[in-house]
This record gives C-alpha cells, sequence and structure tokens, in this order.
C-alpha cells in the first residue's frame, strides 16, 4: 500500500469495489469511475499548484518593474553581498592584516568562510554568462511566452 494518503485511500477504494462488486463488468465500471475521481483529484492539484506558479510570476513582473531598488534590487543585493564577502577574504582582510602587522598589530581579524557566498557568486555568474550567450546568439526569450521566431 502506498504511504501517500489519497493513493492509500484509492487502494482501499478499490480493494472495496472488489469485494462488494464480484461481476467483472461492474468492478470495471466501478473502478473506472474511481480513477475518473483520483485523476481529477490530481488535476485540480496540478492546476492549483500552476495557478499558485502564475500568481508568483505576476508578483516577480511588479517587482522587477518597481523603481525602489529595495524591491527590484533583491538579485543584485545578493551579488553585491557575495561579491563584498569575496573582496573583503580575498584582498581586504589579508591586506589589512599585513599593514596592521606592520604597525605592531598582533590582533586577529574576522574571517568570512565563503564557501556558501562561493557557491552563490558562482551560480549567479553562470546564469549571467548564460544569458549574455543566448543574446550573443540571439536566442533569448524576453518574456514568459513561447516566441514564434527563435
Amino acid at each position: 500500500m502506498d504511504l501517500n494518503p489519497l493513493s492509500a485511500l484509492f487502494d482501499i477504494g478499490k480493494i472495496a469495489i472488489e469485494k462488494i462488486w464480484p461481476d467483472p463488468t461492474k468492478q470495471a465500471e466501478q473502478l473506472f469511475k474511481l480513477e475518473e475521481l483520483r485523476q481529477k483529484g490530481d488535476l485540480a492539484e496540478l492546476n492549483a499548484h500552476v495557478q499558485s506558479l502564475t500568481g508568483q510570476l505576476e508578483i516577480n513582473k511588479v517587482e522587477a518593474g518597481h523603481a525602489s531598488i529595495f524591491v527590484a534590487g533583491w538579485r543584485p543585493f545578493v551579488g553585491w553581498c557575495c561579491g563584498f564577502a569575496l573582496l573583503y577574504a580575498s584582498i581586504l582582510e589579508p591586506l589589512m592584516r599585513f599593514i596592521a602587522t606592520m604597525f605592531g598589530y598582533a590582533g586577529t581579524f574576522p574571517i568570512i568562510d565563503t564557501n556558501t557566498t562561493m557557491q552563490v557568486l558562482l551560480g549567479m555568474l553562470g546564469l549571467v554568462g548564460a544569458r549574455s550567450y543566448e543574446k550573443k546568439n540571439k536566442v533569448q526569450r524576453d518574456s514568459l511566452k513561447a516566441n514564434s521566431n527563435p
């Protein structure tokens, strides 16, 4: 039996149909109706998911068109954070440590673990590279609607 509650319920329904209707024709008829109900439920769930995604796309369009950087700029914000972490970890912190030790400072500087920031930054750069490649080859999509010309 399936662990999904709805699938388990339909499995029980099939067993009940087989017990209630001994005639194979009636069983097939009832199993067909049960399968129709299951598919309608699956389609309703899929439709709800598609509606949710469509709503999110509309929100994304509004956010992207907004004049305020605090609304439309979350992607640049992530890029700037990752860029600053890379700048600090690779240039600023070693340079500040070098200058500070020349002036007799023996303390430590904060060290940023750049594993996560590098993964995000490299992923964003990869997407930018893919987008640039698409634009160069004129195969980009500028809207969510399918283009009639490639």
